[in-house]
């Protein structure tokens, strides 16, 4: 029984596997470590978010080393075999391979962060979770109007960085521009329709002008764009039915319905006090009564039946 015990003790490949959950056992103590007290004192989300997810994927690459390194003389002879079924494995995981190149992009090129609000994939929602694979989007849309959760947690793959757009709501320039339509009646007073749009847009949505013409200047250095006009503007159409004023501008990207809320009850509240200058368009449909219809008969003898 000593024997045994001794042969097994003192036998390399359990030295190496003793020695190898050791080391796995360090790597991780040392990462979980790191990522408690140095992680843990970053003040910004992302960034502490980004570290922690930097953390694991180190303390994978060294766990895969150190498998190499215990087990190199097991595993030259086996160098042919894996070069061959490496290629088939490659082939059949190509979408896994394609989603940590995307995950890659992603951490590293800019596309979005944790907490933007981004389309992809055809999927619009909250950035929930970027792992290494997937990407965790907490919906907006779809059977609920505007831009409200509607409760669904969305997985798409990284590889979608790489296939299709990718729409970012809130990255460089956190700010949408949003127009409402007002149909007005012919004979108003146009003058007042500007006047009371123009007063509505700066009354709820003009303390974002100059915080969003600083980050469109910023754009400007970076890119290369035009100046872009942040304060409320007003353009007119005038067609067959009615005049139709259309009401420019800028709002948060969280914020675009209940702004237009806001937008639509000011401007209603101060139409209704013009006492009829100002008059709301509707279409309207008039019905056309027959004209009468007369026959004559040309002759004489013939009485129609009654």
């Amino acid at each position: 029984m000593e024997e045994n015990i001794k042969e097994v003790l003192y036998n390399p490949t359990v030295g190496k596997i003793v020695f190898l959950a050791i080391g796995i056992g360090v790597i991780w103590f040392i990462v979980k470590l790191i990522q408690r007290n140095l992680f843990s004192r970053i003040k910004e989300n992302d960034n502490r978010y980004k570290a922690k997810k930097i953390g694991s994927f180190i303390g994978y690459f060294f766990t895969v080393i150190l498998i190499t390194v215990v087990f190199s003389d097991k595993l030259g002879g086996l160098t042919v075999a894996f070069g061959v079924a490496g290629a088939g494995i490659a082939f059949a995981l190509q979408e896994v391979i394609a989603s940590f190149a995307g995950w890659l992009a992603i951490m590293f090129g800019g596309f979005y962060k944790t907490g933007d609000r981004v389309q992809l994939g055809g999927m619009k929602g909250d950035v929930m979770d970027i792992g290494v694979l997937r990407t965790t989007l907490m919906e907006t849309g779809q059977w609920v109007d505007g831009d409200l959760y509607n409760g669904r947690i969305v997985m798409v793959a990284n590889s979608f960085v790489f296939k299709e757009p990718v729409f970012n709501y809130s990255g460089d320039f956190p700010f949408l521009w949003d127009e409402i339509k007002i149909p007005i009646r012919y004979g108003s007073n146009y003058e007042k329709v500007n006047e009371i749009l123009l007063k509505a847009g700066n009354e709820v949505a003009g303390n974002l002008s100059e915080k969003s013409h600083e980050k469109w200047t910023e754009l400007q250095r970076k890119y290369m764009l035009e100046d872009a006009q942040t304060t409320p503007m007003i353009s007119l159409v005038a067609n067959d039915n009615w005049v139709e004023f259309t009401l420019r501008y800028v709002v948060d990207y969280k914020k675009r319905r209940v702004t237009k809320t806001e937008m639509f009850t000011t401007i209603l509240k101060a139409v209704e006090a013009t006492g009829g200058e100002v008059k709301f368009a509707s279409a309207t449909f008039q019905l056309v009564e027959p004209s009468d219809l007369n026959i004559h008969f040309k002759n004489k003898n013939f009485t129609p039946k009654s």
